[in-house]
């Protein structure tokens, strides 16, 4: 076999590989292998979030123990995802946690029947950045200790006011 092919095949392998290895990364990082639901204090008041604190959020746009959030949806909001049960922490219900099936196979927690998401501007615990964005066809709210959308706004009272924000796709949407 000439030389150069030789090289070639080596590299699409080793190109392959590399991709493999990115992908595992980036889908270690978008969802919580531990399962874990903890309750953890936020300036919204306590909402559930990861074992690590990271916030766990509902989307409007889903159906009861079904996600609607696949794509490039999900890349902006990871599915929280188990390889087989979730675990209640502290100050959450554990009868109101369960999983559902994803189309690609993989287990999503679930809490009072919503499926749970990070959000990917989310970089440290505790922070709500997600809370009240409007995209992908529904709105995104944190969750309580009952399983219910906390809707106010994320800074302040949540009053009638109009606030405006930056999106991922940098565009200007408006939050009321």
């Amino acid at each position: 076999m000439p030389k150069k092919i030789v090289v070639a095949i080596v590299a699409a392998i080793a190109l392959a590989a590399a991709g493999a290895a990115a992908a595992a990364v980036v889908t270690q990082q978008s969802s919580a292998s531990t399962g874990t639901v903890n309750l953890r204090q936020t300036k919204l008041g306590k909402v559930l979030a990861t074992k690590s604190g990271k916030t766990l959020y509902l989307f409007k746009a889903d159906r009861k123990n079904k996600s609607v959030c696949y794509g490039k949806c999900a890349t902006f909001w990871p599915p929280l995802t188990v390889a087989a049960k979730a675990t209640a922490g502290t100050g959450i219900k554990a009868k109101l946690l369960g999983v559902t099936m994803r189309k690609d196979g993989k287990h999503q927690v679930t809490y009072n029947g919503h499926p749970l998401y990070l959000f990917k501007l989310d970089k440290a615990a505790g922070q709500v950045n997600g809370q009240r964005q409007d995209f992908f066809g529904g709105v995104w709210y944190v969750v309580s200790s009952s399983g219910q959308a906390i809707t106010k706004a994320a800074g302040g009272t949540g009053g009638g006011t109009t606030t405006t924000t930056t999106n991922p796709y940098n565009t200007t949407t408006s939050r009321y």
